[in-house]
């Protein structure tokens, strides 16, 4: 730290002795004095570089935003808040140290076991197919679907819900389309999987695969207008069979091709690059420290000390 009151004392003593003549040198060997402790790097600009150093660019998969989305706030400008929006990511750091949260899609099976007082084991455990993830944060959702007992069954979790004991995913993959409510309206084949099914390991590097089926719709009364959702994962046959003319025409008139080149639109409605990557820079150390324990558990429990024989 400089001592301004030292130089300024020494600055008054020449001023009284040696008169106006010494007073520039003095004045420039202060200003030197002050210029050069001020370039010395301060503790605090060290521990800014290690911070840095420790974290480099290159560490953070590109995939991150995909794999851990919730980590990305609302892009909407009035539900910003930076202090909240750290803290939350705090805690959803501290949450993942209690439980394994894999990386799942649209589309992937999964498995989640949460705690529920009225069931025999006090745990309940569903199996179904992921049909949409949204939101952020702690306020991140996910929900399963699938056909018990000939009736389809929905089960919407929260990503962070502190009930939830385990989420396993039995098969990794992706659908065409980022929602698949349309399953609602499709026959109960496409909603139907074995509560006891066994999990299809996926390998650590290769890429997820995307599930190209198209599913046909049962007749009308549907959901939703699937006609005006220009929907990947159905067939069009299956809808243009049971529309009308005047439904076509409404759909026509309702179409906004133009959206596509509304550059504004998706920058409103997307988080810029570089705080992104300010985010994963903050949390990714914590995350792959977290994988690699848990990697090193697996190996510890696989791992059988053999015995002497005799």
């Amino acid at each position: 730290m400089i001592n301004f009151s030292r130089s300024t004392f020494q600055l008054g003593h020449l001023l009284k002795t040696n008169g106006h003549s010494k007073v520039l040198s003095a004045f420039s060997l202060h200003s030197r004095f002050c210029s050069a402790e001020a370039a010395q790097p301060t503790k605090e600009d060290g521990l800014k570089t290690e911070r840095t150093v420790n974290t480099p660019t290159e560490s953070i998969p590109p995939n991150s935003r995909f794999v851990y989305p919730e980590f990305l706030p609302d892009p909407e400008p009035k539900y910003r808040h930076p202090i909240r929006e750290k803290l939350e990511r705090q805690d959803m750091i501290n949450r993942r140290a209690h439980i394994d949260i894999p990386e799942f899609y649209v589309g992937s099976i999964l498995a989640v076991t949460s705690s529920d007082q009225h069931s025999i084991g006090k745990t309940t455990r569903f199996v179904g197919i992921c049909i949409d993830r949204g939101l952020c944060g702690l306020r991140s959702f996910f929900v399963l679907r699938n056909a018990v007992d000939n009736q389809g069954v929905e089960i919407k979790y929260e990503l962070y819900d502190p009930t939830i004991q385990k989420i396993e995913v039995l098969l990794l993959e992706k659908r065409l389309d980022d929602k698949l409510y349309y399953l609602r309206d499709a026959p109960l084949e496409y909603s139907t999987f074995d509560m006891n099914m066994e999990t299809k390991q996926h390998p650590e590097y290769e890429p997820v695969p995307v599930n190209t089926i198209q599913i046909t719709l049962r007749p009308r009364p549907w959901m939703q207008r699937w006609e005006r959702k220009n929907l990947k994962g159905v067939k069009l046959e299956s809808i243009n069979e049971h529309i009308t003319d005047k439904m076509r025409a409404q759909k026509i008139a309702r179409e906004e091709p133009w959206l596509k080149y509304d550059l504004m639109r998706d920058y409103r409605s997307t988080i810029p690059e570089e705080e992104q990557l300010e985010i994963y820079s903050e949390i990714y150390p914590h995350l792959n420290r977290l994988r690699q324990q848990r990697q090193v558990q697996k190996r510890s429990k696989m791992f059988v000390k053999p015995k002497k024989s005799n």
